[in-house]
């Protein structure tokens, strides 16, 4: 397996100038990799005391920003390194503040694998939930540096676990502490021989919590919102269009409604503009315009998304109508509002938990939607409790970061 392993890889390397020509993702995918050894050369130098964290996309760096944050604190002359695997993740941060260098991570070669980490020699390497890449772990391993995975959920129906996993078991091997979610995780490492295990929880429970305690005030949307009960639609797709845009043309006076689109391209964006009959407003065009006479707002900008749902009376949150993945359903609770999501989040552990606590709810269509969001808007008492319970659940699962960094810096110390 470890040959085969090693085969198809090196082959992928070889063809990824091809494979980048297949689509514009994929082309900075293969584009992005050319100059990374380049950039580490020039980057750090041979004395530097370097701290490295790998995140597949968005979602694995929103999770490791609070153990980063707490780290560059400890270690402020410390090089930090943040790869990437996406481009959804790198294109997003690369010119992110708090890593001192942001590049991506050159595919698991033997060669590759080698080459980086001499490059970079780090105290430690930190892996953040998913991706366990075989030659970089055992290179790490065979140099003697700490290796932790932060914020890690692990399932029965993974290749770990079954009887023809050996190989990855092997990789697994390499890790010096794992950092879990849940206690199934835990359990499941357990049943295959790994006892260094801590279930810490979700860092990004603690990420969203302190967005809370921010100045999230921005004068366009108070101005736009007005005395108006808000609904904050987060990160939606064309499947979640699908179930919401008849409640929108068909809302009363006394609502108002946020749109904030995954993919802010023009054409999808004008699109979803011509399908909404009352006054609406782009982000873009705000300019001069008085925002209390639109009854919709499309927000085709990013960076904002957090802030707006802390204006939000009741948020949907879009990717869970079709299969691009649920988005990130902690930034609205830790807000306290209830919150409506799609019908495909089963691989979601905390909309699973959260919908049990009833604090979220979920449709599968445009009539479960509607139903559910007039109950909401019509009982100012249920809609309240609801939005209790969210922000509960984000205030009793802090905590995940402080035992994380508790461990690396007995690690970095020690090194």
């Amino acid at each position: 397996m470890n040959f085969l392993y090693n085969l198809l890889i090196s082959a992928f390397n070889a063809l990824l100038p091809i494979i980048g020509l297949i689509s514009p993702k994929l082309t900075l995918f293969a584009k992005g990799r050319r100059t990374v050894f380049e950039v580490l050369a020039k980057s750090i130098n041979k004395e530097d005391k370097v701290i490295w964290f790998h995140c597949a996309s968005l979602g694995e760096y929103e999770q490791g920003v609070p153990v980063m944050e707490e780290v560059k604190k400890k270690y402020p002359t410390h090089i930090l390194l943040v790869t990437f695997f996406s481009p959804s993740g790198y294109e997003v941060k690369k010119n992110s503040t708090l890593a001192d260098v942001i590049v991506y991570l050159p595919i698991d070669t033997k060669a590759n694998a080698s080459r980086f980490v001499k490059l970079v020699n780090p105290q430690l390497a930190i892996f953040v939930k998913y991706e366990f890449w075989p030659n970089y772990l055992k290179k790490l391993k065979s140099n003697d540096i700490p290796i932790a995975i932060i914020s890690a959920t692990f399932r029965k129906d993974q290749a770990f676990f079954k009887w023809y996993g050996g190989f990855m078991r092997s990789a697994l091997k390499t890790v010096d502490h794992f950092f879990v979610q849940d206690t199934t995780s835990q359990q499941l490492l357990n049943q295959v021989g790994f006892d260094n295990v801590t279930i810490s929880g979700d860092t990004r429970f603690d990420r969203v919590s302190h967005q809370i305690e921010m100045d999230n005030q921005v004068d366009f949307i108070s101005e736009f919102i007005g005395d108006r009960l808000c609904i904050v639609i987060g990160s939606s797709w064309s499947e979640d269009e699908e179930v919401f845009i008849d409640f929108v043309n068909q809302a009363s006076d006394d609502l108002c409604f946020i749109i904030a689109p995954h993919e802010i391209k023009e054409n999808g964006v004008q699109a979803l503009k011509k399908k909404l009959k009352h006054k609406t407003v782009l982000f873009s065009e705000k300019e001069g315009k008085k925002m209390s006479e639109y009854k919709v707002f499309i927000m085709n900008t990013i960076g904002y998304l957090s802030r707006v749902y802390s204006y939000g009376d009741i948020a949907y949150v879009g990717g869970a109508m079709g299969t691009s993945g649920l988005h990130n359903i902690l930034e609205p609770a830790t807000f306290g509002i209830p919150i409506i999501i799609g019908k495909n989040f089963e691989k979601f552990r905390e909309a699973k938990q959260l919908q049990k606590l009833a604090g979220l709810f979920s449709v599968a269509n445009a009539t479960e939607f509607t139903n559910i969001l007039n109950k909401l808007i019509d009982n100012k008492k249920f809609r309240q409790q609801t939005g209790m319970i969210s922000g509960h659940f984000i205030n009793s699962n802090t905590g995940a970061t402080n035992r994380i960094v508790k461990y690396l810096i007995e690690k970095i110390d020690k090194f």
